[in-house]
């Protein structure tokens, strides 16, 4: 290693990484993220550095911003895990991190289920950690935080004591950092299937076949506001996935409910939840927009629409033909509503501008003629914090609208 060193008091010497001339305004205002045009190759060049190794971050006029990890193949080639350079970000940072982002979690909720760790936002960037009980589920999406999973076997055993720790590293960001993707047991056993109950059902969740860590978190505060308006309610779940919207809003009082979704899988576990609570939905199998196509084809019609869709939009280049998709869904979704119905309409993706829903729902509304009034606007529920300085961090949209004619 051939980068210039510096040493932190009592701790380590770490190798410098230092910044060009002006490239330290978006760190010192908070962000994490050090992009590799913004590194001075001349002076501490890339290709010196390990892949998830650890270093100072200095910028042009020799002012430390923080400890880093780096990767040199990526192109955020290192993210700050502190400020603080007199502590290097070892067992007793990450355990010191998990209890901050734990306070947090045990005032939002009364039970154990909940997003634990939500990357940048808790100061761990790169982590995610699920608590399902006395469980956890994690992901890992960067080669500096995959450098120090023996740190967090040990954290999370000391802060949160779970019987089993499991890796669901097969997400698509990893290849981003050219890491492999894998499903591994972190520590103890982990059960073929967790539970988790939200608004009165108690849903069996598949661990290591699942999408992402098995439950989406982020919708519950949006699934609880929209149940006060399916009471008697003809309801349509749109990507339905395990059932959390559908199956709550039968819970809830709606008359009728029919969740689709393209997964086979997907659906019988949310038929074997849906028999253990005594609800009884109605389930298609199929592509969502073709589904819906031949429903309204076949004149069906709803009270309430529901379309939760994946990310359509994973990449800046897809922004025009993700909001043309968003366009389409939300008209689809309001040729099935009744003249007064509800629609609820969200979008995990990043890259579509929060205006971006409104948008397309409000086109969507004129190329039929009708008028959708935006009564509720949500994000990601609060164990998704977001980070101030790191727009990244906020990346859910829900809306729901009320459709009625013009």
């Amino acid at each position: 290693m051939n980068t210039p060193t510096n040493t932190i008091p009592g701790e380590a010497v770490l190798p410098e990484l230092r910044l060009k001339r002006g490239e330290d305004r978006r760190l010192s205002a908070g962000h994490l993220w050090v992009f590799s045009n913004e590194v001075d190759t001349a002076r501490t060049p890339l290709t010196a550095f390990g892949v998830g190794e650890l270093a100072r971050v200095i910028n042009d006029r020799d002012k430390c911003l923080g400890v880093a990890y780096v990767n040199p193949h990526s192109l955020i080639s290192a993210r700050i895990l502190g400020r603080d350079t007199s502590v290097l970000p070892v067992k007793s940072l990450i355990v010191h991190r998990l209890q901050v982002a734990l306070s947090l979690r045990e005032r939002l909720y009364k039970e154990p289920y909940y997003r634990l760790v939500y990357g940048e936002s808790d100061g761990l960037p790169g982590l995610v950690l699920d608590r399902f009980g006395d469980f956890v589920v994690g992901q890992i999406a960067t080669a500096g935080m995959e450098a120090l999973k023996d740190e967090i076997h040990e954290a999370v055993a000391k802060v949160i004591g779970p019987k089993a720790l499991l890796w669901k590293n097969d997400s698509g960001a990893r290849d981003l950092e050219t890491l492999p993707r894998y499903v591994e047991m972190g520590f103890g056993q982990m059960p073929e299937s967790l539970s988790v109950e939200e608004g009165g059902v108690h849903y069996q969740l598949p661990v290591s076949t699942g999408q992402k860590t098995g439950w989406f978190f982020d919708q519950a505060s949006n699934r609880a506001s929209l149940r006060k308006y399916v009471q008697g309610a003809r309801v349509l779940d749109v990507f339905s996935y395990l059932g959390a919207w559908g199956l709550g809003a039968l819970k809830a009082g709606a008359a009728e409910v029919t969740c689709v979704d393209s997964s086979a899988s997907a659906l019988e576990l949310l038929e074997a939840t849906a028999a253990a609570n005594d609800l009884r939905p109605k389930v298609i199998r199929g592509d969502a927009f073709d589904v819906m196509e031949s429903l309204h084809a076949s004149k069906q019609r709803f009270d309430v629409v529901i379309v939760d869709p994946p990310a359509f939009i994973k990449r800046k280049k897809d922004i025009p033909k993700g909001e043309a998709a968003y366009k389409r869904l939300n008209q689809l979704a309001m040729q099935l509503l009744e003249r007064d119905g509800i629609l609820s309409s969200s979008s995990c993706s990043y890259h579509l501008e929060p205006e971006g829903l409104t948008l397309a729902v409000q086109r969507a509304s004129r190329t039929l003629s009708r008028f959708a009034q935006i009564i509720e606007v949500g994000g990601q529920a609060p164990d998704h914090p977001i980070h101030p300085a790191i727009p990244e961090t906020r990346y859910l949209k829900s809306l729901v609208c009320r459709v009625v004619p013009e």
